[in-house]
């Protein structure tokens, strides 16, 4: 079998690599002209945090998520599987309590247990959520393992490339996972934008996800190793990929200044934003239309869900299984 995989974000080259293994002959077309510039995954925070995500998402999320631990481990043995850290200021104390009604699988810690998990949070907070199951990835580095992988397995990209217009030959598979450029067939599909920053800090060291609770500005803090963090979270309904508003990054630097004064200090090295594509229900999609599979709609679900969805797609067009995430 012959696959063509239109997009070299986490869902193009996870089904990429996914094909590849199952001994399909694999090329991805991309548009742009490398990794970095391939769309809204190189601003992705990386986490593999599904009981997190279960406060907003339905169970459906948990369960894909849940399938792709294992798939990273093998993939990307950089993976970091130290847990979640869900913390709230006191007076957002309420916040805490709501978070955990609407998921399972953590643990109450008292001040005693965070500063035992993360020595530098000492008497900051009094209370917390730990997920010890989760964990977090180096967006960037990980595209990069997976486009290693691929063409390990004598898989071909070809950046700064449009897909051509024809339908599939004979013989030959098409999975479009271009996110918002999918939009003329994938008629439902709107654009929620983030945006992000990296920060230098050296007078922090945290060794896990840390996620804030805030009614307004929820923010979430991931390491990235030497003294560095990304810093990230606003979700705003939006198409427009432009660059980071002033309230945002005060927004964000504000929320990671009142977990450690250490990042009043820090050197803001990157800024960036990214527009993820979603449906309607916040939920990721398999569509089939004219002999073409769109894999699409991961909004911020992308590293968390793509092992899932690749495998689904897959199966789909190798052994012809269905999921339920495929739509007709």
């Amino acid at each position: 079998m012959h696959a063509t995989v239109i997009g070299a974000g986490v869902a193009g080259l996870a089904c990429a690599v996914e094909l590849a293994e199952r001994g399909a002959s694999v090329e991805v077309l991309e548009r742009a002209t490398s990794l970095e510039r391939a769309g809204c995954s190189w601003f992705a925070g990386g986490m593999l945090a599904p009981w997190c995500e279960r406060v907003s998402s339905p169970a459906h999320i948990v369960a894909l998520g849940d399938e792709g631990f294992a798939w990273w481990a093998e993939r990307y043995p950089a993976m970091v599987r130290r847990g979640t850290l869900v913390l709230a200021h006191a007076r957002d104390a309420a916040e805490l309590k709501q978070f955990a009604r609407r998921t399972e699988h953590y643990e109450w810690l008292d001040a005693a247990g965070i500063a035992a998990l993360e020595p530098d949070l000492e008497g900051r907070f009094e209370h917390g959520l730990y997920f010890p199951e989760e964990a977090y990835i180096d967006p960037r580095a990980a595209l990069a393992a997976l486009a290693e992988r691929l063409t390990g397995l004598g898989g071909t990209i070809r950046f700064g490339t449009e897909a051509p217009p024809a339908a599939p030959e004979a013989g030959r598979c098409v999975i479009d996972c271009t996110g918002l450029g999918a939009r003329t067939v994938l008629t439902d599909l709107r654009g929620v934008k983030g945006e992000m920053l990296h920060v230098q800090a050296p007078d922090v060291t945290l060794t896990r996800t840390i996620r804030v609770l805030h009614p307004r500005t929820p923010v979430y803090i991931v390491p990235r190793g030497e003294g560095r963090y990304m810093i990230g979270a606003t979700m705003i309904e939006s198409d427009q990929a432009s660059r980071i508003s002033a309230r945002a990054m005060l927004e964000l630097l504000g929320a990671a200044y009142a977990l450690h004064p250490g990042f009043g200090e820090a050197e803001i090295v990157e800024l960036g934003t990214g527009v993820r594509p979603a449906f309607p229900d916040n939920l990721p999609r398999l569509t089939r239309r004219n002999g073409t599979l769109y894999v699409n709609g991961l909004f911020r679900h992308g590293f968390l869900a793509a092992p899932a969805l690749a495998r689904r797609a897959a199966e789909f067009v190798l052994e012809g299984r269905e999921a339920p995430e495929v739509m007709q």
